[in-house]
């Protein structure tokens, strides 16, 4: 079995979210298993600006949802979408 690669949108809570400091909470809380390979960043509208972390899960473990789940109990994030999948 391989790898999948995810884009996921996190969408914090408001402007006012350091950026920054919601990137490490969100790496903190990856299941085991699961790593991020990068993180970019999409201007939203009124000052909002959505992470869009590229997370690399095991074939076999379920696919995105534990990562989902994971990033969803993240303090700042309001909502978590994924927004494209493939195989390594």
């Amino acid at each position: 079995m391989g790898d999948v690669a995810a884009k996921i949108k996190v969408m914090p809570n408001g402007p006012e979210v350091d950026l920054d400091e919601l990137q490490e909470l969100l790496e903190d809380s990856l299941p085991q298993g699961a790593k991020i390979r990068g993180f970019e960043r999409d201007d939203v509208a009124f000052g909002l600006v959505a992470l869009l972390p590229t997370v690399i899960v095991p074939d076999d473990a379920g696919g995105t949802e534990a990562v989902e789940e994971a990033f969803s109990g993240v303090e700042g994030v309001e909502s978590v979408s994924v927004e494209n999948v493939g195989r390594l």
